[in-house]
């Protein structure tokens, strides 16, 4: 069966089969190698050698700084995630992650410029503005953030006040990243998350007035109750609004991990039904003049994101895609992650074992992998595909200096595959990603990953679509 979708103005050749085929579980590609395979073993000496070596380099620096907190849990919600009614009970872990702060600033050069910062959740705004600028300022003191840094938190516009906005202003941030999911009322309440559309674009105004440089906006497809119209409806208010980005996410039903999520199961879109309401999205936004990034990204065509794409200088990280290739992720805060050259490391998961490790003076790593030269061939390779729809087969080459052909000869076979089907199209010195294979980004990716093919205990990833 023949499936209907435009994708900025040319018609893809998909079909139910094609779709069947491909909207396997697989990974977002946010690190390679997935965090599956990361290591227990990987522990805080281990991360302070690969600090060391990232300082040698000079590189500069991205800071995450996790904030956990919310008052009530989203029935959607994958996140780490703490829920405290009583906002004083979450006071003692601003201290804690002040002391990491200070702990991690002691192992990084003063003089390598923060070039990106951003404050993710639960919800950064659960804190008092004034508690935001202490905190902001703890930042500020031990770390040299470069002039034109972008500095971003995530808000929900239910506890999201307009001092928070203009504290976070006046600080510096100019970048706001605004968690809506979807307008609909009965969607709302069935994933318990009810935030009415006037509330919201009050919200959103005020961010404008205040002269924030680029507002994002956060969207869920999958989610129960949702369909087409619906999201349609969803998709175009928020294009009424205007953001500069929008991340359209597919919704990960997890329930082994997610445990809340299983209360919503009889009610979520699978499979043809949630296709099309991704249609639906991709339909309305790229019909408004936005450009489909890949995955699940959509930004004006002059916004940076689209102009990083087109020169091929596109980043993707634990933050999604970004701008700022070539710096090292700091990640700060119960259950962070970091990202540098040669490693990554996470802290530990639970506030318990989090704040325990910071109060025995220690960084809270738990879990963490130092990666092998496959594995930077191979996530050079997963980036290129994810960032820019084309691999240079000499541009690794150069890089790694290996023979392309000779090094990925059964992952050419596999490609071939994915050929016939649309999805790529192989030249003599490069891959190139097919419009219709920009929908499939991360099955593309995954013909690189050579950890795939490991057994695995119960299910781990989410599906692709």
């Amino acid at each position: 069966m023949k499936l209907d979708i435009t994708l900025e103005g040319e018609t893809l050749d998909l079909t139910a089969e094609l779709l069947e085929r491909y909207n396997v579980p697989g990974p977002r590609y946010t690190s390679y190698p997935t965090a599956p395979e990361w290591d227990d073993a990987f522990g805080p000496a281990d991360y302070e050698r690969e600090l060391g070596e990232s300082d040698a380099s000079g590189r500069p620096l991205s800071l995450y700084m996790h904030l956990p907190f919310c008052e009530s849990l989203c029935l959607f919600c994958g996140c780490n995630v703490v829920i405290r009614k009583n906002h004083d009970t979450a006071l003692p872990y601003l201290e804690t992650l002040r002391r990491e702060i200070a702990r991690v600033a002691r192992r990084v050069d003063r003089s390598r410029p923060v070039v990106q910062f951003h404050w993710g959740g639960g919800t950064p705004t659960y804190f008092s503005p004034a508690q935001l600028e202490d905190l902001f300022a703890c930042a500020r003191g031990f770390f040299t953030f470069a002039p034109d840094a972008e500095i971003g938190v995530e808000v929900d516009p239910r506890v999201t006040t307009p001092e928070h906005l203009e504290v976070l202003r006046r600080l510096g941030f100019n970048r706001i990243s605004m968690g809506i999911q979807d307008f609909n009322p009965e969607v709302q309440e069935a994933v318990r998350r009810v935030q009415p559309y006037a509330e919201t674009r009050a919200l959103y105004d005020r961010c404008r007035e205040l002269g924030f440089e680029s507002i994002n906006i956060d969207l869920i497809y999958g989610l129960p109750l949702q369909t087409p119209a619906s999201f349609g409806a969803t998709a175009d208010r928020v294009i009424g609004m205007g953001p500069d980005r929008v991340a359209m996410f597919s919704y990960a039903h997890v329930p082994w991990l997610k445990k809340q999520q299983g209360a919503v199961a009889p009610l979520i879109p699978l499979g043809m039904d949630k296709f099309q309401i991704f249609r639906t999205g991709i339909g309305r936004f790229t019909a408004a003049g936005y450009r489909y990034i890949g995955m699940d990204h959509f930004a004006r065509p002059d916004d940076e994101l689209c102009v990083a794409q087109r020169d091929r200088t596109l980043h993707r990280n634990f933050q999604g895609y970004t701008t700022k290739a070539g710096s090292d992720l700091l990640g700060m805060g119960v259950s962070s992650i970091s990202g540098l050259d040669r490693a990554y490391a996470q802290n530990h998961r639970g506030l318990e074992g989090y704040s325990a490790a910071v109060g025995r003076g220690e960084l809270p790593i738990m879990r963490g992998v130092r990666l092998g030269d496959d594995d930077v061939v191979r996530r050079a390779a997963i980036s290129r595909i994810l960032c820019h729809c084309v691999l240079v087969k000499g541009e690794l080459e150069s890089a790694f200096g290996i023979r392309f052909d000779d090094y990925f000869t059964a992952e050419l076979a596999r490609l071939r595959e994915l050929e016939r089907d649309g999805l790529v199209r192989l030249e003599p010195d490069a891959i190139r990603v097919t419009t219709l294979g920009r929908i499939f980004l991360r099955n593309v990716g995954m013909v690189f990953d050579r950890y795939l093919a490991r057994p695995k205990d119960g299910p781990v990833f989410s599906k692709t679509l």
